[in-house]
């Protein structure tokens, strides 16, 4: 046995590639189903993709069900230091189950770490689609800025603020996030917040609030509104593959709010 440290420098053991795997977070349970399905053995609630995915659910990335865990027997739990807590991880690690950790909060800091995960933690092969995301995502970030504002919440209102994958993305499709330097990764923030940091562009995902064409524009008279898929803004497994054509697209389609 052998063992490798995780993106918090954590050492978990290592007893050879890794033939039964539960994921705590929806976009590595995607990556582990898009890369060897068969060794998926349970994932969360929140875990929506593949669309047919059928794997034993352990409740959610807040609340897992340990037990439930621990009889699935994996070889590996993956987790994340945003999206899973620090109690869990740590339960299941006195119960002796191995847990991988991830830390995201850029695009290239999540190219890097599904690498680590998929050679250091699983053992398994680096798969082609990773490889063609890292070719995507090395074109540059567009000349011409756009101040934008990124809601993911309404009532009450959160938007995404500093130190964020999806700001990180934003800023990569040419989006300059007019919260980006609030101290709180998603600040509460009133729509005269909104108003007063003077967005030229309103982006609004359908996750993890559904926003839609009668959900969310009609708060943002006189600006435009860009309506866009959630996953490909949010999302940092097998839709970084397309995420960057998708969002362009979406974000050039946006229309008059109100």
């Amino acid at each position: 046995m052998d063992e490798a440290c995780d993106d918090l420098g954590h050492p978990v053991p290592r007893t050879g590639p890794a033939r039964r795997v539960v994921s705590l977070v929806p976009s590595l349970t995607e990556s582990v189903a898009a890369t060897r399905p068969d060794a998926l053995a349970g994932a969360t609630d929140w875990c929506t993709h593949p669309a047919d995915l059928d794997v034993p659910r352990v409740r959610g990335t807040k609340n897992p069900d340990l037990a439930a865990i621990r009889a699935l027997r994996p070889d590996l739990v993956l987790a994340n230091q945003e999206e899973n807590r620090r109690l869990d991880v740590e339960r299941l690690r006195a119960a002796g189950v191995p847990v991988w950790v991830t830390v995201i909060q850029t695009v290239d800091q999540a190219l890097a770490s599904l690498r680590r995960m998929f050679a250091a933690a699983l053992g398994w092969p680096v798969p082609d689609w990773l490889a063609a995301a890292e070719r995507v995502w090395r074109e540059p970030a567009p000349a011409t800025r756009v101040r934008a504002v990124i809601p993911v919440w309404r009532d009450p209102w959160m938007v995404v603020g500093s130190a964020t994958f999806t700001g990180d993305l934003a800023a990569r499709l040419g989006l300059d996030n007019v919260f980006g330097d609030d101290p709180g990764r998603y600040p509460h923030v009133s729509l005269d917040d909104v108003a007063a940091r003077r967005p030229e562009l309103v982006v609004l995902p359908d996750e993890p609030y559904a926003f839609s064409a009668d959900d969310g524009p009609e708060m943002f008279p006189g600006r435009r509104v860009a309506l866009v898929e959630g996953r490909s803004l949010t999302w940092y497994g097998p839709s970084l593959v397309t995420a960057r054509a998708e969002l362009r697209a979406q974000l050039a389609a946006a229309r008059p709010g109100g």
